[in-house]
């Protein structure tokens, strides 16, 4: 595994990580035993991901904690979420600070190492920043928490109106951000800000299903096509992206992807969601490859370069 420093917190961390949400929520979406989920942690953690990202929402801290423990707490990069609304109503601070402590005794340790407001929107931001935030600093002054840190709601925000205000703001040292090959609006709106102030950043919705599924893909294309976002010249409508497998620059078009997030300037981590070993295995052996050739990864920018409209899902 690859190791870098995330943002300007001095934890080293691997270049992929590991989510416990999204589609799979470690194979928990999908009907797996928790055993197999547990599994997967540590497989992880044997492959040399140190960086393992849950959420209070996401159902999977248990498993987390029952997968990191016997590991050595310090060698385990921890970063859970608090949604920002209970039964419809935003979270007060002192619902902030309960869900850190139910989150603390689910992953059965005595700290995290990034605690995020979970999905933010643009419209919560302000309270966010204003009512929450000094709850997430006393709780970092407690040793709870090492480092505070915010994630968007992409599926719905995916021109970034939310995160492009809040890198802007001092308090937060660590982001995740969405990025791919099908969006990539965060390198100018998010990205270059983060870096300017030395903020870690987590890239989610690298690879989802119209990366991973070619039926989804040729209709997001298509669609981006036909809304004038991307020019249709030159694209095969069928398999808009199979010219990165030309003379083997990329193994699958997940590989691809892989390897594009990780080579964007500013992005610390990419986090790789799966409910499968052998999955979790391919996805490492891809984020260690060697970056795309030049050429590939500069048609990717050029053909996505006015994208700011999909997610991906």
């Amino acid at each position: 595994m690859d190791y870098t420093t995330l943002g300007r917190t001095g934890l080293r961390v691997s270049v992929m990580g590991l989510g416990a949400g999204g589609h799979s929520r470690l194979g928990q979406a999908t009907g797996h035993p928790a055993g197999d989920s547990v599994a997967i942690v540590r497989r992880a953690l044997e492959l040399g991901i140190n960086f393992i990202d849950t959420a209070e929402s996401y159902g999977t801290e248990p498993l987390v904690g029952e997968g990191i423990a016997g590991s050595a707490r310090d060698s385990v990069v921890l970063s859970t979420k608090k949604s920002m609304s209970k039964d419809g109503t935003r979270i007060s601070a002192g619902d902030l600070v309960q869900g850190l402590e139910d989150s603390l005794k689910r992953l059965k340790t005595d700290r995290v190492e990034v605690y995020h407001l979970h999905g933010v929107s643009a419209k919560d931001y302000p309270y966010a920043r204003e009512q929450l935030v000094p709850a997430m600093l006393k709780l970092k002054q407690q040793g709870k928490i090492r480092f505070v840190g915010i994630t968007e709601a992409f599926g719905s925000d995916t021109g970034h109106a939310m995160m492009s205000a809040a890198v802007k703001d001092d308090c937060w040292e660590v982001v995740m951000v969405g990025f791919s090959i099908l969006n990539q609006s965060a390198r100018q709106r998010v990205l270059e800000e983060t870096r300017k102030r030395g903020i870690g950043v987590l890239d989610m919705f690298a690879v989802r299903t119209a990366l991973s599924r070619k039926e989804k893909l040729k209709a997001t294309v298509a669609a981006l096509v036909a809304e004038g976002q991307i020019c249709g010249g030159g694209i095969d409508a069928d398999a808009p992206l199979d010219f990165v497998l030309k003379d083997g620059a990329a193994t699958s078009i997940p590989d691809a992807a892989y390897r594009f997030c990780r080579a964007e300037p500013g992005i610390d981590v990419v986090l790789c969601g799966t409910g499968n070993i052998e999955h979790l295995e391919e996805n490492v052996a891809s984020i260690l490859r060697p970056e795309l050739p030049e050429g590939v990864r500069g048609r990717l920018v050029e053909m996505f370069r006015g994208v700011d409209s999909v997610s991906g899902q």
